[in-house]
């Protein structure tokens, strides 16, 4: 698998496919959730849905209803429109039971949402667990609102039905499986929601065009309640094959990178995931797991343990736009899911190359040779000599791939063709994989 990538169309394509996506409503279950998935499909052909019955017990919850909504208006003493689904899908509280009803403002408030700090945003809010409804507005709209009768008509009923998701398995050279995990449950948002999805299917395609050592395994759920079905069904096998992964969210803004480290860190998608986002962005922030949010708690939770670390441009929560109508698709960028799939694809790689070498023979080979030594002297020559001779002096079969490029401070993707070179010219060995 190669670690240097010349994919620049990856971020316009990614890009157009969130436009696709963006009017649908999602939620945790309902069709909005098979709207998506059925487009993934069109994408990845090979991606398979599955459906887990509304009641249904998976550890310590309960799949819930189906959501459908079709439609929903607040309106204003004058007949004035203060809040319409159509306009924004953010307007309706996620979830909501339905409404019919006449009320004043003042009963109105326990059902109206606005943020204060954040004049034009609306505010994405949700009751997923507890029966209510509610209108979310701009605090603006809010403000512009008079005393007065309104009219709340909320079209949606709770159905059993399913809760779906979809996984995809690229096969390998083994069984073991890396997990790449994103979540398909927010409506229109495009940072916090639709970056996950278009950005992991890019990946997605990429790794099916790959000679990989491990099988890949990527999954579209609904966050929490459909990572916990998907642990649920498959948590043996899961705990099984597994040797690394991450949680693909917030990856389509221009401003950072993040990391967030497995539960334990020091894992091999710990150790990976630094080492990728050092080549891409070297100033990345590192989160601790205290700060988690999203199903990487899942996934790495006591009894299922996998090495799940999660990889980001701006991390939940630490965006102002985040959970607000104000994170939508001039605030994730091309070149922002350019760079978020390069980090993925990067850390990826390295796993997939990591294997651990060492020196054939006493001292210094000699790489004239072995036609390892450029005849013309140049600066970056001089450096790629370096390199080599770094690269067998800790070629000791004790450090692999990772510890070795971090060891002698050089990129991956400069030392793994080096270190081909070198097994070619029969100075290295394969020790460990």
């Amino acid at each position: 698998m190669p670690l240097g990538f010349e994919t620049p169309e990856i971020g316009e394509t990614a890009h157009g496919r969130a436009r696709d996506l963006w009017p649908v409503c999602r939620s945790l279950t309902g069709p909005g959730v098979r709207e998506t998935l059925a487009y993934l499909q069109k994408i990845l052909p090979d991606l398979q849905v599955h459906s887990v019955r509304s009641g249904t017990k998976v550890f310590d919850w309960t799949v819930p209803k189906e959501w459908h909504i079709r439609s929903a208006r607040l309106t204003g003493p004058d007949g004035e429109v203060v809040a319409d689904f159509v306009d924004n899908n953010l307007h309706v509280v996620g979830y909501s039971v339905g409404v019919d009803r006449e009320l004043s403002l003042e009963e109105l408030e326990g059902h109206l949402y606005s943020l204060p700090e954040q004049p034009d945003a609306i505010p994405y809010i949700t009751s997923y667990y507890k029966p209510h409804w509610g209108f979310c507005v701009s605090q603006a709209a809010r403000d512009g609102m008079k005393p007065g009768m309104y009219r709340a008509v909320i079209d949606a009923e709770h159905v059993d039905g399913v809760l779906n998701y979809a996984d995809l398995i690229i096969p390998g050279r083994t069984e073991e499986e890396v997990l790449i995990s994103t979540y398909v449950c927010h409506p229109s948002m495009a940072n916090n929601e639709l970056s996950g999805p278009v950005v992991a299917a890019a990946v997605a395609e990429w790794i099916a065009q790959q000679d990989n050592h491990y099988t890949y395994r990527f999954v579209f759920v609904p966050e929490t309640i459909g990572a916990i079905a998907y642990v649920h069904e498959h948590l043996d096998l899961l705990r099984l094959r597994t040797v690394a992964g991450y949680v693909i969210t917030c990856i389509g803004d221009d401003r950072s990178y993040s990391f967030l480290p497995s539960r334990e860190d020091g894992t091999l998608s710990d150790r990976a995931g630094r080492l990728a986002l050092n080549s891409v962005a070297p100033d990345y922030k590192t989160f601790s797991f205290l700060t988690r949010g999203s199903d990487e708690r899942q996934y790495c939770s006591p009894g299922v343990d996998l090495p799940i670390a999660s990889i980001m441009r701006t991390k939940y929560a630490e965006y102002p736009e985040y959970h607000t109508s104000l994170d939508d698709l001039t605030l994730v960028t091309p070149s922002g899911l350019q760079g978020g799939f390069e980090a993925v694809a990067q850390a990826l790689a390295i796993i997939d190359n990591n294997r651990t070498w060492q020196i054939k023979r006493p001292c210094e080979p000699q790489l004239g040779a072995r036609g390892l030594y450029p005849s013309v002297s140049t600066k970056n020559k001089a450096q790629q000599v370096r390199t080599l001779l770094n690269i067998v002096a800790y070629a000791d079969g004790k450090l692999d791939f990772i510890d070795l490029c971090r060891t002698i401070e050089a990129p991956p993707a400069d030392v793994l063709p080096l270190v081909q070179k070198l097994l070619e010219g029969d100075v290295l060995e394969l020790v460990m994989f």
